[in-house]
């Protein structure tokens, strides 16, 4: 049995969004290193598909905007499996627009699902945590976090605030043994393009991710979490040349 499965071995994991994406290759990662998975998302039919794949998982649908289902989902989770040892903050949704032309409407609904939703979730975990002597949250941020794009503010904001409650929560928790890390993912071959929201519409055909490097499978960010769980970093970066703050 290689180090890294020993660490994961028999631990639960939340993982939210992780019915495609980012979030779907982490939950099946974690299970192939022996972790219970408690998949979370929306889409109760996909995630039942997914949970019959993956051995010790368990489907537990939730809207991560909407706070009771939040609530609801990590007591499920805990009554199903009996303790709650990481937590990975995944799902979350693209708004680009001009400052000038951002709709508070449609703003006030992306920091509820890329920062409140994450943030109900650590205090619902975080007692239960506390309890077990531990635990592990992982909250993914985004690359451009880490820049000032043009365009590109309501969804960079969002995750900007997400780091920075990180943060915080990390030291806070520190003396609990409870571990809080941010990673930021680069441009990923997923339906993250696709499913963004924008002020200005793009015809579907010109949705493509570009940066100055290649973009990454979700099995590499994947890979990246579960390295960064192991590891216990304040931050996870999917490349190197990100800790410049400016890729």
């Amino acid at each position: 049995m290689d180090t890294d499965t020993a660490g994961l071995l028999g631990k639960v994991a939340i993982v939210t969004g992780a019915s495609s994406g980012i979030g779907r290759a982490t939950a099946q990662l974690l299970a192939k290193k022996g972790a219970h998975v408690a998949l979370v998302s929306r889409s109760r039919d996909i995630l039942q598909e997914l949970s019959e794949k993956l051995p010790g998982s368990r489907a537990i649908p939730a809207d991560m905007t909407k706070g009771t289902q939040i609530r609801r989902m990590v007591k499920d989770t805990f009554e199903y499996f009996g303790r709650i040892d990481i937590l990975i903050n995944n799902a979350g949704r693209g708004y680009d627009a001009p400052v000038g032309k951002i709709d508070i409407g449609t703003f006030r609904y992306i920091y509820d699902l890329n920062v409140i939703g994450p943030l109900t979730a650590m205090q619902q975990v975080i007692p239960i945590m506390k309890r077990q002597g531990g635990g592990t949250i992982l909250n993914v941020s985004s690359g451009t976090a880490l820049m000032d794009l043009p365009g590109m503010s309501p969804y960079a904001s969002s995750k900007k605030a997400l780091a920075g409650i990180s943060f915080a929560a990390r030291e806070e928790l520190a003396g609990d043994h409870i571990v809080v890390s941010v990673i930021y993912p680069y441009i990923t071959l997923t339906e993250f393009e696709k499913n963004t929201i924008r002020a200005i519409p793009v015809p579907e055909d010109e949705i493509e991710p570009t940066g100055p490097y290649p973009a990454d499978s979700a099995d590499f960010v994947a890979e990246r979490i579960v390295a960064g769980i192991l590891s216990g970093e304040a931050e996870i970066f999917s490349h190197d040349w990100m800790k410049q703050r400016r890729v």
